[in-house]
């Protein structure tokens, strides 16, 4: 298993956040896949709140969503993340958090039948 040096960067949004009228996170992760990014995972939060509200937004049975927190993670070199972050900052309007951490990727080759 050969280990490299890459980036992990996390997004922050809502869930009701659009970019022209498409959903954000779908769009952002559009974008990184025309890009060639090695990949991305969208998770949709149970609770939290962010720097435009300080409403806790949750998930209860009674009403099914309210703008829940969506996190979109991305991997790949610092490089063509950072590509990406300055894309994003020159296309859309709604305020995001991202953060960019280094990781140790590895990638495990399942054996041969």
């Amino acid at each position: 298993m050969r280990a490299e040096d890459g980036c992990l960067l996390r997004i922050f949004a809502g869930e009701g956040d659009k970019h022209e009228g498409r959903p954000l996170y779908e769009w952002i992760v559009a974008q990184a896949q025309e890009r060639q990014l090695s990949g991305a995972t969208v998770y949709r939060g149970l609770m939290g709140f962010g720097a435009h509200t300080r409403v806790i937004h949750t998930f209860k049975i009674e009403r099914l969503a309210e703008d829940l927190p969506i996190v979109i993670e991305l991997i790949d070199t610092r490089d063509k993340l950072n590509g990406l972050l300055t894309f994003l900052e020159q296309h859309t309007t709604s305020g995001l958090l991202a953060t960019l951490q280094p990781i140790e990727i590895r990638m495990i080759q399942g054996r041969p039948k």
